[in-house]
């Protein structure tokens, strides 16, 4: 099974998804989260952990929430409806400071003129199944898109040697979620090795940049269409990148969207609780910004 589950119970379950997995697919014989979980949990139904749609033997998993399929991170499934509704409640909430939060680690080609700051953009699906700006709500289907990001660190395109990636992933001074058990974090996007963006440097497209972003909406391929109106597109993303970030992708061999679910917080559907899980990225484009 691809998709790692960090944590389980009668109601919840917290999992990784790789990137390269769709969350679903309707493509017959193609592999994604959901039919590996739904397997996973008909194994486990003989121990009674498992909830099942009334009258079926299917398993019951309440999506919440995706990721492109070109994106890891975090996800959480409902394994009852009581859970589904109580989750799908937080993260509608999530605008007006709810209790559902997701926050992102982004590897950008180029860099912003700010170190931190809000891009806001009204954006719709369009038939190329894209997201593009609308001048405003008035065009149909256009919806506010609202992110903040914070730059954590700079890197020149120069000081890489040669488009050769390091192995290792980022050494952050966060500990790993490990199955059956919830991080009791102190705080949401600090990273202890990562070097904060130093002011007056020179801004272009010859720099890559790890953000940190949280959004307040969630459109679709929101941050991924953001960064790219925004002048930054996020490295190895070929559907919103230009012609130049689409080559240096390429030159350094980045096969998948450099994007990240890092974090997840949100309240236990049923205990009330606050669960908290942090992750470090997997995918080679963030071994660039290891120190």
């Amino acid at each position: 099974m691809k998709t790692d589950i960090l944590y389980e119970d009668n109601d919840i379950l917290v999992v990784y998804k790789p990137a390269g997995l769709g969350v679903q697919t309707a493509k017959t014989g193609q592999q994604d989260v959901v039919s590996e979980l739904k397997n996973y949990m008909r194994q486990c139904g003989k121990r009674g952990r498992c909830s099942r749609a009334a009258g079926t033997g299917v398993p019951y998993l309440g999506i919440i929430h995706r990721l492109d399929q070109p994106v890891e991170g975090l996800l959480v499934f409902a394994k009852n409806k009581k859970a589904a509704a109580s989750l799908s409640g937080q993260l509608q909430e999530q605008a007006n400071g709810g209790t559902l939060h997701k926050q992102y680690y982004a590897v950008i080609c180029g860099k912003p003129a700010a170190e931190e700051g809000e891009l806001v953009d009204y954006l719709y699906k369009n038939k190329e199944n894209m997201a593009e700006a609308a001048a405003g709500p008035e065009v149909s289907g256009a919806k506010r898109a609202v992110l903040r990001y914070r730059i954590l660190r700079v890197c020149s395109i120069e000081n890489l040697s040669g488009g050769e990636i390091a192995e290792n992933v980022m050494a952050m001074e966060t500990a790993e979620c490990r199955p059956g058990s919830v991080r009791a974090a102190e705080g949401i996007g600090r990273p202890g090795r990562m070097r904060t963006a130093e002011s007056g440097k020179e801004s272009g497209s010859r720099h890559i940049a790890l953000a940190d972003i949280r959004i307040q909406t969630g459109r679709f391929h929101q941050i991924r269409a953001q960064m790219a109106l925004a002048g930054t597109p996020i490295l190895g993303d070929f559907k919103y990148g230009n012609e130049e970030t689409k080559a240096l992708s390429q030159q350094l061999r980045i096969q998948h969207v450099a994007l990240c679910a890092y974090s997840l917080v949100f309240l236990h559907p049923c205990a009330g609780k606050e669960m908290r899980f942090q992750i470090e990225p997997r995918g080679r484009a963030f071994s660039f910004l290891h120190e």
